[in-house]
């Protein structure tokens, strides 16, 4: 900082001697030029008295009037001059001219101009704007890669929680860049390349890091979107400049981001065509494993689209071990927690374990963020530590959204929703296979109105078709309520994503799951995203399968719906109990339900009395039987739409 501040310093007063020296110069030219007098003139002033005294250097005539004023004219070495100022009685002093050198007197002429150049030439050293310096013209095909030295990178395996199996698979990496000869002497080679495969928020970036900590070896890392350019070669030179910065630091590791950037599939017309893009990545496969070897050199790659890469990047000798990073179970996400829990001040009420039971489906990136927004709340509070009732409120915020208190609704429009909510509830309560009603709200939460949440007792990792079924069921529950209490001619928009997920449902039951009787196990769609307004029909299916398809959909649904409506006539007393029960208390949660459904009173919200209403204050108990979910009334869910079944857990909201 020392060192900054002297630099800063001396630009300044180079500037200012700069300056001073212009200005000065132009200042004397121009206070020479208002003062000087033609010869002629001069000699007209001395007959008439008006000149006191004059001195002569060499060919330039100073002189004072009378007056006081003074003047400057060219001595053209008239003989009779000397008489005339005699004559008229003028003080004469003569001075010989100062001799000086050309040199001099060259240096003294362009002095201003060199200064100027001298600071134009530091100012673009001090910018980095030599030709080959960073950020010059010459610098494109440098690397933007930034090296993290051993001293720099804290974080450690210990850091990294939630991912035991990657972890293993990445320890032998760390013991090989411990003790390279371990391995060497058995002839055996270490991978060049670990691809990191998962969801976002899973934690690859962080495991990288906690390799390069662990073996206390200099991390360089860069995005794959830093070495392609609008110029071609540009991200080919970038490449070469990396590997030989690296070289130079070996052993180490280079970490490349979103490597599907740069990586993806030649001549495939995935991306478009790209020349750039193509001989960045052959130069990538070139060193990676070509002529000249990379000996010391470990390349780590993260990505969430694997089935874009080129195939010649997944060889062996290249990224020939890929390491899946996925969403973490119910131990790895109690282990998540801890981590993030050690900055918070905890009180004896929090438990990860409960905390950790209740939010399967999130990711390593959620639970930090759960734990922020639990702070966030104990902040705004004004309280000096972390409760579990702080944890609830930021976990109600990020599954089903920020209340909407400001939001004003009608009684009606408010009565409408509790039979739509409390409709969910009970057909959800009652089919076999379906997770656990945890919480019912009307209470607007993003961009619904009302709010279901389910949470499963356990990880789920397939589903059955009983259990499908069931969700068809819960999802028209809602509209099924409206149509029961107001008629069919008075129901709402609100159950409209209650049908798109129960279309993309029975969509992929009949095309992709195999659970039609009819259409048998077989696969009548290859779109991608899974889901019914945006999946594309398999040209190749027949006009008949087309319309049998079609029928089956008709059917599992038809007969999902009716068994709603058989649910709801059955228990039509406990829809008006659950009913009014949310219009008191807004909220109710997992025992007023098994109490409504039991013939019991629902009896208040747990923190009812000291919340008043607030929905936040289920306890730690609650959780033990719930999950997540990320969907609400209005919003686009991809739940169950997909080719692959959904993620473990994967959390239902209405």
């Amino acid at each position: 900082m020392k060192n900054d501040m002297l630099k800063n310093m001396l630009i300044w007063a180079v500037a200012a001697m700069v300056l001073m020296s212009v200005f000065n110069h132009f200042s004397t030219q121009g206070k020479s030029a208002s003062s000087r007098i033609d010869y002629s003139d001069f000699i007209d002033q001395i007959h008439q008295g008006q000149v006191s005294q004059v001195s002569i250097e060499g060919p330039t005539i100073r002189g004072v009037y009378v007056n006081g004023g003074s003047f400057t004219t060219y001595n053209p070495g008239d003989p009779g001059l000397m008489g005339d100022l005699l004559d008229n009685r003028v003080k004469v002093s003569a001075k010989p001219p100062e001799k000086q050198s050309i040199l001099m007197q060259i240096f003294i002429s362009w002095f201003p101009m060199l200064l100027l150049i001298g600071v134009w030439i530091f100012f673009m050293k001090s910018m980095g704007g030599g030709m080959g310096g960073k950020g010059g013209p010459m610098s494109f095909g440098k690397s933007k890669a930034k090296m993290l030295s051993d001293e720099q990178i804290k974080v450690t395996l210990d850091d990294v929680a939630g991912a035991d199996e990657a972890k293993q698979e990445v320890a032998e990496i760390v013991d090989f860049l411990k003790d390279p000869g371990k391995y060497q002497n058995l002839g055996g080679n270490i991978p060049r390349g670990v691809l990191m495969v998962g969801p976002p928020g899973t934690g690859k970036t962080l495991l990288a890091k906690a390799i390069a900590g662990e073996a206390k070896v200099p991390f360089f890392t860069i995005s794959g979107s830093d070495f392609v350019e609008m110029f071609v070669g540009v991200g080919a030179s970038r490449v070469r400049d990396m590997f030989e910065q690296a070289k130079a630091h070996a052993p180490c590791i280079i970490f490349i981001d979103e490597i599907d950037a740069v990586g993806r599939s030649r001549g495939s017309g995935m991306g478009g065509g790209n020349d750039e893009r193509e001989q960045t990545l052959n130069q990538l496969l070139v060193e990676m494993d070509g002529f000249e070897g990379n000996e010391g050199v470990i390349v780590i790659a993260a990505t969430n689209r694997a089935d874009v890469l080129d195939s010649a990047l997944l060889r062996p000798g290249r990224f020939d071990r890929q390491v899946s990073v996925g969403l973490p179970d119910i131990k790895g996400r109690e282990q998540i927690l801890k981590v993030h829990m050690r900055k918070v001040p905890l009180a004896d009420d929090v438990k990860p374990a409960y905390i950790a039971r209740g939010t399967p489906g999130f990711s390593g990136a959620d639970l930090a963020n759960l734990v922020n927004e639990a702070a966030l709340f104990a902040a705004r509070n004004n309280d000096k530590l972390v409760t579990q009732k702080h944890f609830e409120q930021a976990k109600d915020k990020i599954l089903m959204g920020v209340e909407r208190k400001s939001m004003i609704m009608s009684e009606k429009e408010r009565r409408m929703t509790a039979y739509h909510e409390a409709g969910h509830a009970i057909v959800g309560y009652l089919v076999p296979e379906h997770d656990p009603v945890y919480k019912v709200s009307i209470m607007p939460r993003g961009r619904a109105l009302g709010v279901t949440m389910y949470l499963p007792e356990e990880d789920a990792y397939s589903y059955s078709k009983q259990k499908l079924e069931s969700q068809l069921s819960s999802l028209y529950g809602g509209r099924v309520a409206e149509e029961q209490i107001y008629g069919a001619d008075l129901v709402t928009t609100g159950a409209s994503n209650d049908i798109e997920r129960a279309t993309s449902i029975a969509r992929n039951m009949v095309t992709k799951w195999g659970l039609s009787d009819k259409l048998g196990p077989l696969m009548y769609e290859e779109d991608d995203d899974g889901s019914f307004f945006g999946g594309s029909r398999n040209a190749n299916v027949s006009e008949e399968i087309s319309r049998l398809i079609d029928a089956e959909m008709r059917n599992i649904i038809d007969r999902n719906y009716k068994r709603a409506q058989a649910i709801l006539l059955e228990h039509s007393d406990k829809l008006e109990v659950m009913a009014d029960a949310l219009m008191e208390f807004e909220t109710i949660d997992a025992e007023q339900i098994k109490n409504i459904m039991e013939g019991r009173p629902p009896g208040k919200p747990k923190g009812w009395e000291a919340s008043e209403g607030d929905d936040s204050g289920s306890v730690a108990e609650d959780a033990e039987s719930v999950t997540k979910d990320k969907e609400s009334e209005d919003t686009v869910s991809d739940d169950l739409s997909g080719d692959k079944l959904p993620e473990s857990g994967e959390p239902k909201l209405h």
